[in-house]
């Protein structure tokens, strides 16, 4: 998500009781090894070791004994410091290594030296089962002359014996050119296309003229054919593409296959109950997203772990948590919640706009053409609180909900009602860690108006969904709105740090005329008050033009009012001219698609994607569905659904974002607890799990050294290493449920 920063773990710490650290002559990075004495032919200087490995040169290795019962893997090391760095330079990292007895995971990083111990490159290799020799390139993002490579060899419950050698960092080599599997060249939704809705692929052909397309079954018998329509060079990817649409064909079925060009595309379903499975999966991520409480493997297999965050050892936890020096003078139980992404923090903003959209799901099945409140309710989602009587949604929502009216401040301290922007670990943690394991010490951060404004908006919004389930819960909630609203008027402009990014992101926002309008409009939607009316068709962002063609976001939340205010039953003067707007909006948005060679809703200004564009992709989507619930007219229903598509792999690299779903998928997404890429004994994120997706500005030192250069679409890596193209995230997930619910009840 915006404004965050990779995890940076430091190895100097270890240092206490290290075999050697001797001064090293910075060498200049032109095609020059920076390692000394990488072959370890008689001696182990100028490495270095951590206090509790012994390590010694044994037939012309570095071989070190690693103890057992370590918890992290910077608990035990070796290494190399003061080396020279330079910014853009590339280098080629290489050594060879094997572990005794075999299948052990180590983690080798180039980085700082120093605080704040950034890490430029790394790569978690499993010994002897991914190979012996190792070979990466990467550009550094820095200059400095205080690098460091490392081998962290800790977490492991069993001691074993490391060995390394022909170790090298060598500087001036070319540049890696990394040339992603984009697979066959015809494109298509590896998930399901409706019975009843738009068919539509992608060709990447260097052909200008029309091609003719088979459409086969499992059998490979051809049930439907055509010819392709050119389209020429699309932008967000440098591709000569055509266009090739089946939608004629209707009939259900597995296991279909395009063939066009020469190439047969990734198999597909044509029928409906991936997105009734979807539907379940993608609101199923929030369980195990909670903080504060033991995951029950039972419901969620594999993904059991201990509750994290509650004052157990090696936790400081979240039941008393102190502000940041100079905050405030008190402590607050802040337990519970949703994790925010692949890190420990949880963040109001964020979670307010996530608890919003998951809100509005359900809330829109309440009240839609198409909608069926009972896919979500009580029992569907296996968690804790199934067989309540309550829609599991609901229950799950509240969890956050709770969590966010925690974050207010108390009636008689200074600020009273409004709400600490975030809380999270004083310095970044590294992955993987269980929240459990986390030894942090926790911060609550200074309050916002921004964060303030989101509180009264999602409980203002809660206040009408769970009164018929738990009055007292939403009159809680009700209060909490008024409260916060009222906090947020008198201090309309306290506004979060940009540079307050340290152990978690930072969420600035110094424009929050969009969260006052959102939340005046969810207290109108609730109360019906005249205050809160004329609150909202007094803010200049009621007439504005508000949706651009990058989709709304935590930061952007004006059109979180403006779809409910067109689609919640209220007095509203002028509500017409309201829906109107929405409709005029996924008008701009459905013209954007047609327009598009790989059909999605989505054409940032300069071909830039965005930070989470996946999402955004989505969000303009779920205007264009807005639309259909508003008109019923089928080319928003269809507009809405062929969106989707760009999501399950009718894009350039010919990937499904979501995990689990689609032969080709993301796993790897960045994330602390979900690391099966750098620890085999932890799961890969759960399926119904969304990646962020490419972002031009492709941040992260690992996506950097791959992506440079990279055109729109092709700004994504796979990676755990890559969390500015690559990670999880609350709000992501929330965009993913809320269609996906939309596009399960058109079948």
């Amino acid at each position: 998500m915006n404004r965050r920063r990779t995890a940076l773990l430091s190895l100097t710490a270890l240092l206490g009781a290290a075999l050697v650290v001797s001064p090293v002559s910075p060498a200049a990075a032109d095609e020059v090894e920076q390692l000394k004495n990488g072959s370890f032919d008689t001696a182990v200087e100028p490495w270095w070791a951590s206090s509790n490995v012994t390590a010694a040169v044994s037939d012309g290795q570095l071989c070190a004994d690693v103890p057992g019962g370590t918890a992290n893997r910077w608990d035990a090391a070796v290494g190399q410091n003061d080396l020279t760095l330079v910014k853009g330079e590339s280098y080629k990292f290489s050594f060879t290594a094997k572990g005794s007895p075999e299948g052990h995971v180590v983690r080798a990083i180039v980085g700082l030296q120093v605080a704040p111990y950034d890490t430029y490159f790394e790569v978690s290799p499993q010994l002897s089962v991914s190979g012996n020799s190792y070979s990466y390139t990467f550009t550094s993002p820095v200059d400095t002359a205080q690098g460091q490579v490392g081998f962290q060899l800790g977490g492991s419950a069993d001691p074993f014996r490391f060995c390394m050698d022909d170790a090298s960092l060598l500087g001036g080599v070319p540049p890696e050119v990394y040339e992603p599997d984009t697979g066959p060249r015809v494109r298509v939704n590896q998930v399901a296309y409706l019975p009843a809705g738009p068919k539509n692929a992608t060709l990447v052909t260097d052909a200008t003229a029309q091609l003719p397309w088979q459409l086969k079954n499992a059998s490979g018998a051809v049930v439907a054919h055509g010819t392709t329509v050119p389209r020429g060079v699309d932008a967000s990817s440098g591709q000569n593409v055509h266009s090739i649409d089946f939608g004629a064909y209707k009939k259900r079925g597995t296991g279909l296959t395009l063939v066009a060009d020469g190439e047969t595309s990734r198999p597909f379903d044509i029928g409906t109950g991936a997105y009734e499975q979807l539907r379940l999966d993608a609101a199923k991520y929030y369980y195990t997203q909670r903080s504060g409480i033991a995951i029950r493997d039972d419901l969620r297999p594999g993904y059991g772990r201990a509750a994290g965050h509650v004052n157990v050892a090696p936790n400081q936890g979240d039941k008393d948590v102190p502000c940041q020096p100079g905050v405030c003078d008190y402590t607050l139980d802040v337990t519970g919640g949703w994790y925010d992404a692949g890190d420990h923090g949880k963040y109001v903003v964020n979670g307010g706009i996530s608890t919003w959209e998951v809100l509005s799901t359900y809330e829109r099945e309440l009240l839609a053409r198409t909608g069926q409140p009972a896919k979500l309710g009580d029992g569907t989602l296996a968690i804790p609180e199934s067989g309540n009587k309550v829609p599991d949604i609901l229950d799950e929502a509240r969890w956050e909900l709770e969590f966010l009216v925690k974050m207010q401040v108390p009636d008689g301290k200074p600020l009273a009602g409004m709400a600490h922007h975030k809380i999270h670990d004083e310095q970044w943690t590294g992955l993987p860690l269980l929240p459990s394991d986390d030894p942090q010490k926790r911060e609550l951060h200074p309050v916002s108006t921004a964060a303030t404004l989101n509180l009264a908006a999602t409980a203002a919004q809660a206040a009408r969904l769970y009164k018929p389930y738990d009055k007292a819960f939403a009159a809680k909630a009700l209060a909490a709105a008024r409260k916060a609203w009222t906090a947020a008027l008198a201090h309309p402009d306290l506004y979060a740090s940009d540079s307050d990014g340290t152990g978690g992101g930072s969420y600035a926002d110094n424009n929050v005329t969009d969260e006052f309008y959102w939340a005046a409009a969810e207290l109108y939607l609730t109360t019906g008050e005249k205050t809160f009316q004329d609150r909202v068709l007094a803010s200049p962002v009621h007439t504005a033009d508000i949706f651009s063609p990058v989709g709304y976001d935590w930061a952007r939340t004006a059109a979180a009012a403006r779809l409910d205010l067109a689609t919640v039953p209220s007095k509203l003067p002028g509500r017409d001219k309201v829906r109107q707007s929405v409709v005029k909006g996924a008008d701009r948005y459905l013209a954007t698609l047609k327009a598009h060679p790989y059909g999605m809703p989505y054409a940032p200004e300069g071909n830039l994607y965005d930070w989470g564009s996946n999402h955004q992709i989505l969000h303009n989507g779920i205007v264009i569905a807005t639309a259909y619930d508003i008109t019923g007219a089928s080319k928003y229903r269809d507009g809405a659904l062929q969106g989707i598509d760009y999501i399950f792999g009718r894009n350039a690299l010919n990937i499904s974002y979501v995990t689990g779903y689609g032969e080709v998928n993301s796993h790897n997404q960045h994330a602390r607890w979900y690391a099966h890429q750098l620890d085999p004994n932890m799961p890969n994120p759960p399926k119904g799990t969304l990646a962020g997706g490419p972002n031009s500005l492709i941040q992260d030192p690992y996506a950097q050294s791959k992506l440079q250069g990279c055109v729109g679409q092709f700004c994504y890596i796979d990676d755990i290493q890559s969390w500015s193209t690559n990670e999880h995230t609350i709000n992501w997930n929330s965009a993913l449920t809320r269609m996906a619910s939309f596009v399960a009840d058109q079948g």
